[in-house]
Parts: C-alpha cells; structure tokens; sequence
C-alpha cells in the first residue's frame, strides 16, 4: 500500500536548527521505503529553491513568507504564488498530514488542511516544545501564550494522533493540553556516521592550543540560556579562567545583547563565530573540550546536545531540552540541578579540577548515542503508529 505523507514543517533547512535537521533526517530515511510518496510544505525562510526534489524522492515545496517577530515565519498572504501553491496541494489525495510543533504558523496551516474540508484527512502532530515561549519580550510572551491556549490546544485535542519527542514534551502536553498518558514518544535518531565523518576545526585547535576549550551551539535567543553561561565564564576563579575560552556558535535575536554582557571577555576570551553550517559547527565542538547545554525549559530535546554526545564531548548540561533524559550524572556527564549560573560555573571547575573526567565523561556519551538514537528503529516506530491509524480508519 502507497502512503502518500505531506509534513508542515515550521522551517525547512537550509534554515539551520533543531527542528530542520530533525524533519530533513526523518524524510531521509523514511523515504528509504519506496511505500511512501513524501511531501514537505515549508516557509521559503532564507530564500532558495521553491520547488526541489531531496533524498530522492521528497518533494520540497516552499512557499513566500516573512517575520513578523524573529524565528516565526507567517505565510505571506499578499503574494498570490503563496495561494496557488497551497491550493495545489489539493490536488494531491495525500493520506496523512504531519504537523510539527504548535507554535508555528505553518503548523495551524497544516490542521486546517487536514481538516476544514470534505474529505477530512488524517492528522498527525508531533510536538517538540516542552513549555510556553519565553523570549526577551513580554509582550510577545503573553501573545504566544494567549495563541497556545486557544490555537495550540484545538491543534492537540483534534488531531488524530500526538507524538511527543521527549518525555518532557509529553509531560508539557498532558499537564496543559490533554490528559493522555498514552501519547507516544519516538525519539530522533542521529547521523552518526556522517557526524563522525566530520574532522575537527584545525584553526580553532590551533588559535586556543594552550587553552581548555568550552563550547555552545544553537540559536542566540533567550530559551538556550546562553547568558548564562557568559555568567559562569565570567565568575570562574582567576586562575582558571585564564586557561579557559569560551566559543559560542550560532546566531539570533540576543547576539548583540549576548555580546555587550560579555563585556571585556568578548574576543578576549569570549569568543562568538556567528552563523556556521551543520559541518563546520560540528567542527567547531570537535576542537572542544567541554560542551555547555544551558537552556531553560522549553524544547524538546536539544540536536546540539546529542550531536555533542556525539562528538565524544564532555557534557555539563541543564536537565531542562531533554538534558535530563541523556545525561546521566557521573556517567555521560554533570547534570546540574538548573541553568543558573553558579550551577555551570560549578560543573565546568568540578571537571577541569577532575580532567580524566572529561575523556570518561566523553567516551561514555558517545556510546549513549549510538545505542539509543537510530534513525532505523526511530522511522519503524513512526510506520507502525502510521500504519495502525489508516487501519483504524477503514
């Protein structure tokens, strides 16, 4: 049987997050099974190809849209190229509508598709959020908690199906949207063989070859807690801090904030790269020591945590964005008991105090990786929740 799938995804790569590389990796390996004719529908956020064919046989569509606040693209309805791409999708007699993550424009968009029509068709969600939005703006806060509570809870009560990401995801929805112990978790796998193929960034090595190396990757905007940090650096011992860097990789709304509290440290031993691609930020942690996961609650389950497990790196990690369900205290890292910033200045000393640490801490991780996040058995879970939906339908 032939499962034709659509997924409204919040972004698209080339567009570089968690989210991207989650949905780009999943049609990859989904589309190994010639059963399924995959379909992609995503904001054209930054510009590229409207139409391309991925992975062999995943069609791409995307379509004009624009920010109206930083990292929530809204189509943009003024454009008429917007209308008749997504009226073409009618055409298609698709037999599941996947939607990713409430909070997206784009996700509201994929629900009215699926079911504001005759032939109302199946609804998956999968959610990745595991708390409300928290940015800089209060304003934008209570917006985005007003939208949850009126739009993020139609998505979740009528959908056909919810899958959660992580088991924090699914606490968030049950405790805010629907009482359902029985929501599914699959989690994401990894390219480990890819990431692995990856060689470590020379010129970082080089330029700090006398300095313990700490690390952060991901978008610059409050949940991540990326102040945090900077804190932490800041308030480490004398002696310590002249022997240790801080690199931090990404980009967002709170770069220049992130910079100015950086203060004298910024480019003397605070160190921001800006926007990298997928290779060279995995190059970048390679050339690291110790790898910072800081955010607060809110994500799912962070990719640049598991990448960094991935990477063989010593992890000092808040137990919020899934940190508490891969780091396991003394084994595959420190968990700390919050973000705060005495908590990462404490977990960062413990291990440049305890350096065999780092290493154990880093070889144990990388095998976490590898026997819990494959995207083989994470695609199967997926098909069976797939398969026993149309079931239920006939």
């Amino acid at each position: 049987m032939r499962i034709r799938l659509i997924i409204f995804s919040g972004y698209y790569v080339p567009h570089i997050g968690g989210l991207e590389t989650h949905v780009d990796e999943f049609v990859k390996y989904l589309s190994n099974d010639k059963n399924y004719d995959i379909y992609i529908f995503a904001p054209n956020i930054p510009k590229y190809k409207e139409f391309e064919i991925r992975h062999d046989n995943v069609k791409v569509y995307r379509y004009p849209a624009f920010e109206i606040i930083s990292n929530y693209p809204v189509p943009n309805i003024f454009n008429i190229k917007f209308w008749k791409m997504f009226f073409n999708l009618y055409k298609i007699d698709f037999d599941i509508v996947m939607t990713r993550t409430r909070f997206f424009s784009n996700t509201f968009l994929g629900f009215l598709f699926a079911k504001f029509r005759w032939n109302r068709k199946n609804l998956i969600h999968v959610e990745h959020g595991s708390a409300f939005i928290k940015v800089e703006n209060e304003f934008t806060n209570k917006l985005a908690y007003f939208y949850d509570k009126i739009i993020g809870n139609i998505i979740f009560k009528k959908s056909d199906c919810v899958i959660a990401i992580s088991k924090a995801v699914k606490n968030f929805i049950v405790e805010n949207f629907i009482e359902d112990n029985n929501i599914p978790i699959v989690y994401r796998g990894l390219e480990i063989e890819h990431i692995e193929s990856i060689k470590e960034n020379n010129n970082i090595k080089e330029k700090f070859k006398n300095k313990l190396r700490l690390c952060f990757v991901g978008r610059l905007y409050k949940w991540k807690g990326v102040e945090n940090i900077i804190k932490a650096y800041r308030e480490l011992p004398k002696n310590i801090k002249e022997k240790t860097v801080l690199i931090i990789v990404g980009y967002g709304e709170d770069l220049e904030r992130l910079k100015k509290l950086s203060g004298d440290y910024l480019d003397n031993g605070i160190y921001f790269t800006g926007k990298k691609d997928f290779k060279d930020a995995i190059g970048i942690v390679k050339a690291s020591d110790i790898y910072i996961h800081s955010s607060y609650k809110g994500g799912g389950l962070s990719s640049s945590l598991l990448q960094a497990m991935c990477c063989g790196k010593a992890i000092v990690a808040s137990p919020y964005e899934g940190g508490d369900e891969v780091i396991i205290d003394g084994n595959t890292g420190i968990l700390l008991k919050d973000n705060s910033p005495e908590q990462i200045k404490n977990g960062i000393i413990k291990l440049i105090k305890n350096k065999e640490l780092i290493e154990i801490y880093g070889k144990n991780a990388k095998k976490f990786i590898k026997d819990n996040f494959n995207w083989q058995s994470s695609v199967e879970e997926y098909k069976k929740i797939f398969e026993k939906l149309l079931k239920s339908k006939i």
